[in-house]
């Protein structure tokens, strides 16, 4: 019976640890620069063995955008990566959504890859696939510098957090694109006020005018917009973004 409770009490642990987890992440609502990198610190301190984090997203198939990472060893690993256009973050974003290497010194999936990572400390590796969006895909690669350091409960434990991980990430981009979008309503808003008292025109008509500056110029509607707010006037058609 004894033992039976030593094998219930790391689950109930884990669903413990978890929902702190997701309070933790959840206290970056809005931020996404600070949301991955509290997740790559929770990763470290939650997933068995992890001595480092880092997240990537990935676009074209084979470009590595680093975003954020808990050591160096994980941020140089994940732009080897891009160099040699191979790699385990790779395949978790466009094959497999988990990848496990026991032991990077000797996988021959990424021959070239692994010579060079083992060669930067690189002992063992975890890859989860975050999140796909268009041809933009997230991946959270876990490492630890020993050989075979991540076994199946490792795995599991770092697909849950990859799961909690890829909630909040989504939420943080959510709220920060609905902030953007709120920012630059009010900065038309200004322009379009603008213009209605110094030209006398309505409001439709004062949208119709940033929105030919616009095309004329090959400019975002929004830039426009600034200029106006800050300078009072209509940017010159002969004028460029530098």
């Amino acid at each position: 019976m004894a033992e039976a409770a030593e094998r219930v009490d790391p689950l109930h642990h884990l669903g413990e640890v978890m929902t702190r987890v997701a309070r933790t992440l959840q206290q970056e609502h809005g931020d996404v620069e600070a949301t991955l990198r509290a997740i790559t610190a929770a990763a470290v301190s939650t997933v068995p063995n992890v001595q480092a984090c880092s997240i990537s997203y990935v676009t074209g198939r084979a470009k590595i955008q680093h975003r954020a990472s808990s050591s160096d060893l994980a941020r140089e690993t994940d732009l080897l990566q891009e160099q040699v256009g191979q790699g385990p973050c790779l395949s978790a974003v466009w094959e497999e959504e988990v990848v496990r290497v026991d032991d990077v010194g000797v996988d021959g999936r990424w021959p070239e890859f692994a010579r060079e990572a083992s060669a930067r400390g690189a002992g063992s590796m975890m890859c989860f696939q975050l999140f796909v969006e268009g041809d933009t895909l997230g991946a959270m690669n876990l490492y630890s510098g020993a050989p075979g350091a991540f076994d199946e409960e490792c795995q599991e434990i770092g697909r849950m957090f990859a799961g909690h991980a890829a909630v909040a990430l989504a939420g943080a981009e959510h709220e920060q694109n609905l902030r953007r979008g709120m920012t630059t309503r009010d900065v038309i808003g200004q322009a379009k006020g603008i213009l209605m008292e110094r030209h006398r025109i309505t409001a439709d008509q004062a949208f119709g005018v940033l929105a030919r500056a616009s095309q004329e110029l090959n400019r975002k509607l929004a830039d426009i917009a600034a200029e106006v707010a800050g300078t009072g006037a209509i940017p010159a058609r002969n004028r460029r973004p530098e």
